[in-house]
């Protein structure tokens, strides 16, 4: 099968996995879940949808089976969305990727510590906003000669001015 076609499926089952987990489900055993990813057999029979789950090891497995509960559920709001000749059969496996991640976070900033270097902040306490912050000093210099010419935003006729940002 073509791999577009597969990859397409496969975020159609990740959207609609996490709506329905997200949204529709009930199941006191399913909190606290993200759909990361789903891998679609290449005969659209079976579908791996795997999810990442906060909490402690059994939290964990009480979410998945949770989730292996109400595998004919998802499904079913899939039937509406999809249209193949087959359904794909859902499982449900833990991601454990992020997990993996903020613990290599977490050995590099040992190492750095270790070695002396300029470590900034504890790797967990980084937010996204931390990082986006980094994208505003990018701005461009302003020449604050006054050579006659109207710069951009000076409101001079016939030049747009830029709404401040």
């Amino acid at each position: 099968m073509k791999t577009h076609r597969l990859a397409r499926v496969s975020e159609i089952i990740r959207e609609v996995a996490a709506e329905t987990i997200l949204f529709e489900l009930r199941d006191p055993r399913v909190k606290q879940i993200t759909v990361t990813r789903v891998e679609t057999s290449g005969d659209l029979q079976n579908a791996k949808v795997y999810v990442s789950v906060m909490g402690s090891e059994k939290e964990q497995l009480r979410s998945v089976t949770g989730l292996q509960n109400a595998a004919g559920f998802i499904q079913s709001r899939l039937a509406k969305r999809l249209t193949t000749r087959f359904l794909p059969v859902l499982t449900f496996h833990l991601d454990d990727g992020i997990k993996k991640s903020i613990e290599i976070a977490r050995i590099l900033y040992e190492e750095r510590i270790k070695n002396g270097l300029d470590v900034g902040e504890d790797p967990e306490a980084v937010t996204a906003a931390e990082v986006d912050d980094d994208d505003e000093d990018d701005t461009d210099e302003v020449d604050d000669s006054d050579d006659g010419e109207a710069e951009v935003g000076d409101d001079a006729p016939g030049k747009a001015s830029l709404p401040p940002r």
